[in-house]
């Protein structure tokens, strides 16, 4: 193939660059995106200029890290600017997100050397690392720890397949630990013990109740390749790459305790281990070492790059995206995901489909914004892939994977209310007392609430999964009672038994959130032209305009 048609097109940046901002080193990429999504290296660069240092004693970035770091950008950007790239985006990490002078640092590298810092959340970091892990690994089947550590925090994503199911970050990074617990372990040995319990009552902290012990896992940051470095250094493997290099619990465990042994400034010596990472290596190591016995992993795998080469994954797609408001977009991202989850789709599709024909015929009457329609239909399409993590709790890994899933065309708020509205298909109704459901603002809450209601009915109307309901009906009875009535007629060749008896065990919270009596009964084909005429008619009318009143 001609050299030039691996290339993407001239509308495409031909090159990019990346520079990621963190709290023990700064790192430059420059790339040129090749076709299928992937990249190119053209230049590598690395500076330590240990922006972290003392931000847990003095709340800021140190003067001293501040000119370091700046000086380190300006020199980046020279290089950039040599490479003729098409754009250059700047990512900080933990200590310019914690330190108090943090924004003055933006401001300053703004002014005096026209570089716009991104100061990332936790979040953000933890998704760029697992960015980059998906697309170096094979995660299918795999239950999955990521960890990336760094200077100042370690993010944890746990996810099974491409699915992550939670995020913890802590501040459990490799600087930081070193500054509160010393890097000496050979001068009071107590010292390490004490590194060791702080590690684990933070781990313990941050993961309560691990939702699964991973089959494996992926290391991404220095302290995971230095790890890599040191025991290829002691097998003479030489000429074996850090990515996708294994190495087991013992592996790690014999190797940490020969480093606390040794002096930092002996450590300076040690084969695989560069010298200026001498001081923090038994911290990172350590949280390593704690991180796979609190998972109960046996093995892990190194991944040599990480939020930096997710960033510049992420600056590709973005350059060839499509618009977040495209419906083809957004339905091939809900038929994959749900593909990948639940391996029921079907059952996901004809849900979906009975849930918007339901809210149709309700949003008249009880003021329904029709803009909501098309979320209640991606939750029903997505309510059970919680299924992946395991059955019981299926409907809150279900929110949690939709809520983590960065799925293409849907914006965050987009996926937050979809998880939401999937997370109460079963089980319990929104409470103030659930986290997910609190940090709604109010008229999200009850767009959540409408839309949960109407997709408990949708499911237990395919109760049997067999999609024997092929089409609902609503009718407005008059009553001379207090609560307005409503009849569910559910369309079927033969008598859906199973799905009527599925529908009415679920019409409790349908009742409270509208204010209405639902009855749910079979309409069989003789019975169709009656139910029609009937539908239409003038009593009808009369208790559409009181449903509208009790709405109001």
């Amino acid at each position: 193939m001609d050299e030039k048609q691996i290339y993407f097109s001239k509308d495409i940046a031909h090159r990019l660059a990346a520079i990621d901002i963190g709290s023990n080193s700064v790192r430059l990429m420059v790339a040129e995106p090749l076709r299928g999504g992937n990249y190119r290296i053209l230049d590598e660069e690395r500076e330590s200029t240990r922006l972290g240092r003392n931000l847990g004693t003095t709340g800021g970035l140190s003067p001293e890290s501040v000119e370091l770091t700046l000086t380190a950008l300006r020199r980046f950007k020279q290089i950039a600017t040599g490479f003729q790239v098409d754009e250059l985006r700047t990512i900080a990490t933990c200590a310019v997100r914690e330190a108090s002078n943090g924004p003055d640092f933006c401001r300053r590298a703004l002014d005096e050397l026209g570089i716009e810092i991104e100061v990332i959340s936790a979040d953000k970091e933890a998704r760029l690392a697992f960015y980059s892990v998906q697309r170096a690994f094979d995660l299918t089947g795999k239950n999955v720890v990521v960890a990336d550590i760094g200077g100042g925090s370690t993010e944890l994503v746990l996810a099974s397949g491409n699915a992550i199911e939670a995020i913890h970050t802590s501040p459990l990074g490799a600087v930081r630990l070193t500054e509160i617990f010393g890097s000496d372990f050979t001068v009071d040995p107590k010292a390490y013990a004490v590194l060791i319990d702080g590690i684990d009552r933070r781990l313990r902290k941050l993961t309560k109740k691990p939702i699964f012990f991973p089959h494996l896992l992926i290391g991404s940051g220095g302290t995971f390749t230095a790890l890599a470095e040191m025991i290829m250094a002691q097998k003479g493997q030489y000429d074996v790459p850090a990515r996708g290099y294994s190495v087991t619990r013992a592996e790690v465990s014999h190797l940490l305790d020969r480093l606390r042994k040794i002096p930092p400034k002996n450590r300076r010596s040690v084969t695989g281990l560069a010298p200026d990472r001498a001081d923090i290596i038994v911290a990172g190591i350590a949280v390593i070492d704690r991180i796979m016995a609190r998972f109960k992993v046996n093995l892990l795998q190194v991944h040599n790059r990480g939020v930096r080469d997710g960033l510049v994954l992420t600056m590709i797609d973005q350059s060839s995206s499509i618009s977040t408001d495209d419906p083809q977009q957004r339905e091939a991202a809900l038929e994959r995901f749900a593909m990948a989850c639940s391996g029921e789709p079907a059952h996901g599709r004809h849900v979906a489909k009975l849930a918007g024909k339901i809210f149709t015929q309700l949003a008249e009457p009880f003021g329904l914004a029709v803009a909501d329609q098309p979320y209640l239909e991606a939750a029903a399409r997505l309510q059970d892939v919680g299924y992946l993590i395991n059955y019981d709790q299926h409907h809150k890994h279900s929110y949690h994977l939709i809520l983590n899933s960065n799925l293409s065309g849907f914006r965050p708020r987009e996926l937050e209310l979809i998880a939401n509205v999937a997370r109460y298909h079963r089980g319990a109704y929104p409470k103030q007392k659930h986290d997910n459901f609190r940090q709604l603002p109010p008229e999200d809450q009850q767009r959540v609430r409408q839309l949960a209601s109407i997709l408990r009915i949708a499911g237990g109307l395919d109760r049997s999964h067999s999609q024997q309901v092929t089409d609902v009906e609503l009718q407005w009875q008059a009553s001379d009672k207090a609560v307005p009535r409503l009849t569910l007629l559910a369309k079927a060749a033969e008598n859906p038994e199973v799905d009527i008896w599925g529908a009415r065990r679920r019409v409790e919270m349908f009742e409270t959130v509208f204010n209405c009596k639902l009855e749910i009964e079979w309409l069989d084909k003789s019975q169709a032209h009656n139910s029609s005429s009937n539908h239409a008619g003038e009593n009808g009318s009369e208790a559409k305009s009181a449903l509208r009143s009790e709405s109001a």
